[in-house]
């Protein structure tokens, strides 16, 4: 069911975790766009330039203990939906988020998004990727929550191509794979994600689980893309099979601890795995639910990089 993101009342209060992240000012922006009011759950002591940044904008700031249930639950009061972007590892995802859904539940918000935003991890089996399993073992504990939960799926952000993701090598003029290089993949810029959390958050028939993608290309389509934006002939280059890239993932490991880094190099090689596999692939999409959104190519973010 397509229901128009206008379809709310003037006095719609959003919750928003994580609003001063990248992805949360973003989702905090578009709600605001949208004719909603934003109160944003900070952690006390946050960077007060992004909280002036934010109150700047008209959102309201709640500052809290983020281990405080009692805190929490106050913060999310009279909130219509909470919106989880927190990003980090377990007492984060897991630990932080638990008592975050526990305060709206105590507060009586009928609706939840956690901060998934990832490729279908529900597909994965256990033990393919760490910061993906962290994220499914919240899913085990919301699952039990009597709330309703929407997890907006996007694959890969197409603003790591520029840039994080070591796939596209401009320098070498060269596009990287492990596997099949037609195998599709799903990419979905931050901008992109957040304008269509927003709508989902206003919008009170949301589904389980949204799909959105961007653009869906194969990494023969990202060499196609990369030579046209550039007018220079990129070539594919496959480092070996998906065997190959987990043992790459093994050494890696054993080279570079676990530490308390989100996002170490092996955890990047995790997801690149993951997608070449194709058992993450987000299939239906969601994109047409709200109608009126531009979504942005891979050959828009190369364009601009």
């Amino acid at each position: 069911m397509t229901t128009n993101i206008r379809d709310y009342p003037d006095n719609t209060t959003i919750i928003l975790a994580g609003a001063t992240g990248n992805l949360g000012g973003r989702i905090a922006r578009s709600l605001l766009e949208r004719g909603a009011r934003v109160r944003a759950i900070v952690r006390r002591g946050s960077d007060k330039n992004k909280i002036a940044a934010l109150q700047h904008q008209d959102v309201s700031i709640v500052e809290v203990d983020y281990k405080s249930l009692s805190e929490l639950t106050e913060a999310c009061s009279g909130g219509a939906c909470v919106v989880s972007a927190l990003s980090g590892l377990r007492e984060v995802i897991v630990d932080a988020q638990t008592l975050l859904l526990q305060a709206a539940v105590g507060a009586g918000v009928s609706r939840f998004i956690p901060s998934d935003y990832a490729i279908d991890f529900t597909k994965l089996p256990p033990g393919t990727n760490r910061n993906l399993d962290l994220r499914q073992e919240f899913h085990d504990r919301l699952h039990e929550a009597p709330i309703a939960a929407t997890s907006i799926l996007n694959g890969m952000f197409t603003d790591l191509l520029t840039g994080q993701a070591p796939v596209i090598l401009f320098p070498l003029k060269r596009v990287v794979y492990w596997g099949d290089a037609d195998q599709l993949l799903d990419f979905t810029t931050i901008a992109d994600t957040a304008t269509f959390t927003a709508a989902a958050a206003l919008d009170p028939t949301t589904p389980r689980y949204l799909r959105i993608a961007g653009d869906v290309l194969s990494a023969s389509g990202l060499r196609a893309a990369a030579s046209e934006v550039t007018g220079k002939d990129f070539k594919l280059l496959r480092v070996g099979g998906l065997g190959t890239l987990d043992t790459l993932i093994k050494i890696t490991r054993k080279l570079l601890p676990e530490s308390e880094e989100v996002f170490p190099p092996w955890q990047g090689m995790q997801y690149l795995r993951n997608m070449f596999s194709g058992l993450p692939k987000l299939e239906p999409l969601d994109n047409d639910r709200y109608p009126g959104m531009h979504w942005t190519s891979v050959r828009e973010v190369l364009a601009a990089r």
